[in-house]
């Protein structure tokens, strides 16, 4: 099991390097290495126990295979097949290919860490990889916008790495459960940093221009996965030590929230979809042990969004009112909003039932409220007027985006496998009415609403204010609820 894990995890960086030296191959390895993920999330789906794999006993460097690292897996294999097919008949060079194997990778050793050193590690070689993609254009722009995303990444990375020096000091073990008798500027620390790196709550002020800004493909993957490398941790510290659940839990609920209201008054389609990520995000820490499911569901659909929005006339809601889009264009759209919506036959449905299912009572009229907002939403992307027919002179899409959409869409349908059980006359009839009820009021009073909310807290330094001041809270919060634990 260590050698199979080990050469799951090494083969894609070599293919990644190897790729300079043979770029006339790049297609096919980066495809290789996407396969290979999803071979062995199969795999672990099979064990019947959790594995861990001990690397230095003596620092508490180990990893874990289990079910939830395998949802995680599996969405960053479909993930990064699709974006490969999507730019297959593109002119990336073997730069852009290296640099998806290299963030697959990394991407993947985040998701079996199980100690803090080795999440470092992994949360700093994903910046990079990120970087080199959100700037291959090489524009002014998405330069600036890689810059400001760097910057506030290795801030927050900094801050995590003297929280890990301080649970070792106080252990002498970079396990996660060290976090519990660490001293609280340790956990603050921490926690705020992978708050900033999964994009949670106010520090994920970052994300929507991040993910706006890039090009589809980059986008897709920054919202399919690259944000779930931060958001990962948190899930396994939620089930690891129950004294952190309900910090983690009130952040999803928050975040939900804030994402929703953000994406509801969004103007610009890729902000809107950036928005409901970080909204998405909070779903997946307001109920943890469903957690790898729903950043599955989310993964693929926000994946197929991004891509599609993509071949969308406009960004503008405003202006794709007065340009009807091409109906097959139209159709996926609609598939993905439906599904990311909670309706039945598809795999939103599910990951939204088995949500609330567990939900803890202080939660449940808040989140159902979310899930309300979610419809209202995507509202926007179901009602865009769409061509009667395809006029002679469209251009068809390429059969690297219908491949890439037909394999998210159809991963969507295939997920309903997981959970067939929530398939229920109640839970049917549920879906559809909180479906009506966001359709009702899109129609009845968000449709005419044609202001956005200000962008000033997304500037650079307000970015860095509210990392200062989530720091200081989150030391109080450790210090002053949860004193006896340290």
């Amino acid at each position: 099991m260590i050698l199979l894990t080990l050469l799951w995890l090494t083969i894609p960086f070599a293919m990644g390097f190897t790729l300079y030296l043979l770029p006339q191959f790049r297609r096919s390895l980066s495809l290789l290495g996407a396969f290979l993920s999803i071979a062995y999330a199969l795999f672990l789906f099979r064990m019947n126990s959790p594995v861990t794999v001990n690397l230095l006993d003596d620092f508490g460097v180990s990893l874990i295979l289990d079910s939830l690292a395998a949802f995680f897996i599996l969405t960053n294999g479909l993930v990064t097949l699709a974006v490969i097919l999507y730019c297959w008949q593109s002119d990336k060079t073997a730069f852009f290919y290296s640099q998806i194997l290299i963030l697959h990778s990394s991407i993947n050793a985040a998701f079996i860490s199980s100690d803090l050193i080795s999440l470092y590690v992994t949360l700093e070689v994903i910046s990079i990889a990120a970087f080199l993609l959100i700037t291959y254009p090489r524009s002014d722009r998405v330069l600036w916008v890689g810059m400001r995303y760097l910057f506030v990444s290795n801030v927050a990375m900094l801050f995590y790495l003297v929280g890990a020096i301080l649970v070792y000091q106080t252990h002498y073990s970079f396990a996660f459960s060290g976090l519990r008798g660490a001293p609280p500027e340790a956990w603050a620390l921490i926690f705020m940093a992978l708050l900033t790196k999964g994009g949670i709550f106010t520090l994920g002020f970052w994300l929507p221009q991040t993910h706006s800004e890039s090009e589809s493909p980059v986008s897709a993957l920054m919202s399919g996965i690259v944000v779930k490398a931060g958001v990962f941790p948190l899930v396994r510290l939620a089930l690891l030590l129950e004294e952190i659940n309900p910090i983690i839990r009130l952040f999803g609920v928050a975040t939900a929230v804030l994402g929703v209201v953000y994406a509801i008054f969004a103007q610009d389609t890729k902000r809107t979809l950036a928005w409901s990520t970080v909204s998405q995000l909070g779903f997946i820490l307001a109920a943890p042990a469903v957690g790898g499911f729903y950043a599955l569901t989310h993964g693929l659909v926000k994946s197929a969004l991004f891509l599609i929005v993509g071949r969308l006339p406009s960004r503008q809601f405003s202006a794709l009112a007065l340009q009807p889009i091409p109906k097959p264009l139209g159709l996926v759209l609609m598939i993905a909003g439906f599904s990311i919506s909670g309706l039945p036959l598809l795999a939103g449905f599910g990951a939204k039932v088995m949500t609330l299912k567990d939900l803890l009572p202080w939660q449940e009229i808040v989140m159902n409220g979310a899930i309300v907002g979610t419809t209202i939403v995507y509202a926007k992307f179901i009602f865009l007027p769409q061509e009667t027919f395809s006029p002679a002179d469209h251009k068809p899409q390429s059969w690297g985006f219908w491949s890439a959409i037909a394999l998210l869409l159809g991963s969507l349908v295939l997920a309903n496998g997981f959970y067939l059980q929530v398939y229920t006359v109640e839970n049917i009839l549920k879906a559809i009415a909180v479906i009506a009820l966001g359709w009702l009021a899109y129609w009845g009073l968000i449709r005419r609403w044609p202001q956005a909310f200000s962008r000033e807290p997304e500037k650079f330094e307000h970015l860095m204010g509210a990392m200062s001041l989530m720091l200081i809270l989150l030391f109080w919060i450790g210090w002053s609820k949860w004193e006896p634990l340290f």
